[in-house]
């Protein structure tokens, strides 16, 4: 496939959807792929944290915050905070309503569900293509 030459960077950038519900992970996951990234699937933290020590090139976690595991969302989103900067992080819930005062420094929470058009603005503003 041929790339143009005002073919976006963002359509390039790598998203991770961290999500332990396998129906609302892949309807992330499509949610990604039509915004124009890469999507990559774990599903939960700890599967997360291999993924990010392992890869070089993910620039966003669109992780859940209820996960059972080692770690929840907002866990995540700080130990990525502390261990990538540059990443940035969206956090969703369909349970828990989460205010800007508990967030991680430049992450972004999204109730459940979600708005896709606000997501995908999001996720391309983070990507440097607002």
């Amino acid at each position: 496939m041929a790339t143009t030459a005002h073919a976006a960077p963002y359509e390039r950038s790598v998203v991770l959807v961290v999500e332990d519900e396998p129906l609302l992970r892949m309807m992330a996951v499509d949610l990604v792929e039509e915004a124009g990234f890469e999507p990559l699937e774990a599903a939960n933290a700890d599967a997360a944290v291999k993924l990010l020590e392992s890869r070089q090139d993910i620039r966003i976690v669109f992780t859940d915050i209820d996960m059972p595991g080692s770690m929840d969302g907002l866990l995540l989103a700080a130990a990525i905070r502390d261990r990538w900067p540059p990443i940035e992080v969206i956090l969703t819930s369909g349970h828990v309503h989460v205010s800007e005062v508990m967030l991680p420094e430049r992450c972004v929470f999204f109730s459940k569900p979600y708005d896709h058009t606000r997501l995908t603005a999001t996720m391309r503003g983070m990507a440097g293509q607002a």
